[in-house]
């Protein structure tokens, strides 16, 4: 297995031991499917919050696909303002979600105490906006934002959190659109309640509307004890901003409500406006916090990634294992190849070279990237395949294979046609016979 699984029964207050690499310790909170644990990576000794999932129940109640996009999902969004995933382990009953621990509460509490500053308030929207811009530039729509879902760090920095209702460009149907309705009502955008289709990011912006509305004022712009006539009121865009609203956040907000989604702002506009710009005083959430600069924080965080691969990457590699499904959506994978091999990294990058080559393609390398681009313009440009090499052991790579620049289906049409024929025998695969068992 992948992880051990320890129970005396019950949920008590010792430490319980997973796998000898997390301690688990207090309970900090619970839903209908999970559990969340204060837990302790005894490696690293950080701290970190363990979401326990029990299987068998989301099975039953058809959620499966749920934590599944959750996973995922958080998997793909590495952000300084989104909770991040460390890592996805399994027993036979139970899915243990390793997650960044943040301390400092819902954002939801402290708008409870009423409205906020403008200058704080501007503070949260910048960081929530950065956050959801950075989603949606990797495909993935939110879809449940709302101050429940934003949490605050150590330092007051907001995080957001919660992708168990989120969906990705994929699944977009042939009108380009989404269509199930989802979310929590008084932050639902109107285009979700009429049911005809609907565009994540226009969706998620109008999201991004209301909070900030609620951050300002401390109350929801749309207010009704009656469903259908909150709804109503949702989809007529029938709402009225406080009088201590300043005149450019009155017309940010408006423009964020705009009940017409093709009218709506789009997010390149929002951080255009003259109240998002707006500096913020250093002195805003404390002496001894120093603003950040989020795209310098996310390029580090690229920089630094890990060049090893945990159990979550492993699983999804091996044809034996049946908990595969759990960690990535299958249609992912007409976007994206991942494979194990016992080639040295010089037999991969030669094998590639030896594709750019049949098909005219340039290649640039080094010792752990390979990146091929087209000579000839394609629909969306010139088609680019970056691939990454990832040393497991001395003698067993992951290579991640994904599309890095042109149009989708000129690169999966290359996938099929050259590149998975031409990796096919270098490929490590197992029978279920032969499985090894993780460490």
């Amino acid at each position: 297995m992948i992880m051990a699984e320890k129970t005396n029964g019950g949920e008590a207050n010792n430490p319980m031991l997973l796998h000898g690499k997390y301690e688990l310790g207090r309970l900090l909170g619970h839903g209908t499917f999970a559990k969340v644990y204060h837990a302790r990576n005894l490696k690293s000794g950080k701290s970190v919050a363990m979401k326990v999932v029990g299987k068998e129940k989301l099975i039953k109640v058809g959620m499966m696909e749920q934590i599944k996009r959750e996973i995922s999902a958080m998997n793909m969004v590495k952000h300084p303002s989104i909770v991040q995933l460390h890592e996805v382990m399994a027993s036979k009953s139970k899915i243990y979600i390793a997650m960044e621990l943040v301390r400092g509460g819902e954002l939801f509490n402290k708008i409870a105490r009423g409205r906020l500053r403008e200058e704080t308030a501007r503070l949260y929207f910048q960081q929530l906006v950065s956050a959801v811009d950075f989603c949606h530039s990797r495909g993935v729509y939110h879809r449940d934002l709302k101050p429940e879902n934003l949490l605050l760090d150590e330092d007051g920095n907001l995080k957001v959190t919660d992708f168990g209702l989120s969906t990705f460009s994929e699944h977009l149907r042939q009108d380009g659109l989404l269509h199930t309705t989802c979310g929590t009502p008084a932050y639902v955008a109107p285009e979700v309640i009429g049911k005809k289709g609907y565009d994540g990011a226009k969706a998620d912006i109008w999201s991004c509307g209301v909070i900030l509305y609620v951050l300002l004022a401390g109350f929801l712009p749309f207010q009704d004890d009656n469903l259908v006539a909150l709804y109503k009121k949702i989809y007529r865009g029938d709402f009225k901003c406080p009088p201590w609203f300043s005149s450019e956040a009155r017309r940010l907000i408006t423009k964020l409500l705009d009940p017409n989604p093709n009218n709506r702002i789009t997010i390149s506009k929002i951080m255009e406006s003259s109240w998002f710009k707006k500096p913020v005083p250093k002195n805003v959430m404390g002496a001894k916090r120093e603003e950040l600069d989020l795209e310098e924080k996310i390029k580090q965080q690229e920089e630094c990634k890990s060049t090893t691969m945990n159990a979550f990457h492993i699983i999804s590699l091996s044809e034996g294992f049946d908990l595969s499904p759990l960690f990535e959506e299958k249609k992912r994978e007409e976007k994206e190849i991942r494979f194990a091999t016992t080639r040295p990294a010089s037999s991969v990058i030669s094998r590639l070279e030896e594709v750019a080559k049949a098909v005219k393609f340039d290649v640039k390398k080094s010792e752990t990237k390979v990146r091929l681009q087209g000579q000839e313009r394609g629909r969306k440009g010139k088609l680019a395949i970056a691939a990454d090499l990832y040393a497991v052991t001395p003698s067993f790579l992951v290579v991640e294979v994904k599309k890095d620049n042109g149009d989708t289906l000129e690169y999966n049409q290359f996938c099929s046609n050259q590149l998975r024929p031409a990796l096919k025998d270098i490929v490590w695969r197992t029978s279920p016979s032969e499985n090894p068992t993780p460490a």
